[in-house]
């Protein structure tokens, strides 16, 4: 299987040094004030410039929403797709054109409604594009109704007596679907973010990250729990490949460890006694298990517990690759195909009239 340097070696290289100003369009960002959109796309702009790669050979697709604004401000290719089905197009431009970089952004609801089983197909395919989910649990562009993603009870304009459905967790749900590369951020942590994006473009074969971002207008504050200083240092669980989970204060420390009796994970207060028993994290490990039981601690709530960082990052064959050697291989063993006798087929009958 190509590692990520051969993979990324397909898309031309930029001839000159690229700067943030290189990849912004000369359009108007419209969201609303205050939008976590806009800390999104400058953190995007400001480390494409570091891929190395041509702009011309870089496409963002989008399908319906207030995220899916995105392919018109950055100055490369893209495509605002229809609702739901941006993971369709993305894997046929990957598939078809191994030498395009291809992101897919999409929101709670585009990806998860409707666009469901589009995403899941593409993370178990485990096809050559980077996946963009910006959750703020609510429908922002049809003005604040429940999405896939909001809490239980939740109060909206399409649930006056609060929401019955059970929300979909992106993360446990990519973990579920085999996805190789799953990974979590918040849209106010530009370094944070920065990194997980790098990370996910360095990734051969599908890479969904979620990024939390704050819909100000109708969903203002859902994960304030996560962004306030004080609240933070007990409710983020920064992950990091090969180091103890381990997170709040110095003078309340923390960790995640694994009951002897279930095997489920908890929570521990740290001590000199049990802190041997600390999880370490192992983002490259082929089993799922650990990273899906790591992706239910945090409470849907009052978002307790909840890991950020690359929960998981494996190695698979990547569908593009495969693919692409099965076409060599026909081309060798038959020669270019006959798409008249491909459309016409082998098999014939009559139907009586």
């Amino acid at each position: 299987m190509p590692d990520t340097n051969e993979l990324l070696n397909l898309v031309p290289k930029a001839e000159a040094r690229q700067s943030m100003k290189d990849f912004k369009s000369d359009q108007e960002v419209r969201w609303c004030p205050g939008c976590g959109d806009y800390a999104v796309l400058a953190a995007v702009q400001g480390f494409m410039p570091d891929l190395g790669l041509a702009k011309e050979n870089i496409v963002f697709v989008s399908g319906i929403g207030c995220s899916s604004r995105f392919p018109y401000y950055m100055n490369t290719y893209g495509m605002h797709s229809i609702h739901g089905r941006a993971p369709a197009i993305a894997t046929g431009l990957a598939t078809s054109r191994r030498d395009l970089s291809v992101w897919v952004v999409t929101g709670d609801g585009d990806a998860l409604s409707i666009g469901g089983n589009h995403l899941i197909h593409a993370l178990r395919r485990n096809v050559n594009l980077k996946i963009l989910l910006f959750n703020n649990r609510i429908y922002g562009l049809t003005k604040g109704q429940y999405s896939p993603t909001s809490e239980v009870g939740k109060i909206t304009k399409s649930t006056p007596m609060g929401s019955l459905d059970s929300p979909f967790n992106p993360v446990s749900l990519a973990i579920g679907a085999e996805a190789s590369f799953v990974a979590r951020t918040v849209d106010s942590d530009r370094k944070h973010l920065t990194s997980v994006l790098r990370a996910a473009a360095d990734h051969p074969g599908t890479a969904l990250v979620e990024i939390y971002q704050n819909c100000n207008i109708f969903n203002d504050g859902a994960f304030e729990a996560l962004k306030d200083r004080e609240q933070a240092q007990e409710a983020v669980i920064r992950l990091e490949h090969g180091q103890p989970i381990r997170f709040g204060t110095p003078e309340a420390p923390k960790g995640v460890v694994r009951d002897r009796t279930t095997g489920d994970l908890e929570v521990i207060d740290v001590t000199p006694e049990n802190e041997a028993h600390v999880l370490v994290h192992d983002a490259h490990s082929t089993s799922p298990t650990t990273a899906f039981a790591l992706s239910r601690l945090a409470d849907a709530d009052t978002l307790h517990h909840t890991p950020i960082g690359v929960l998981r990052d494996v190695q698979r064959p990547v569908y593009d690759t495969l693919m692409n050697t099965q076409l060599e291989t026909a081309v060798e063993r038959n020669g270019k195909g006959d798409l008249a006798a491909l459309l016409a087929g082998n098999d014939t009958w009559t139907v009586a009239g």
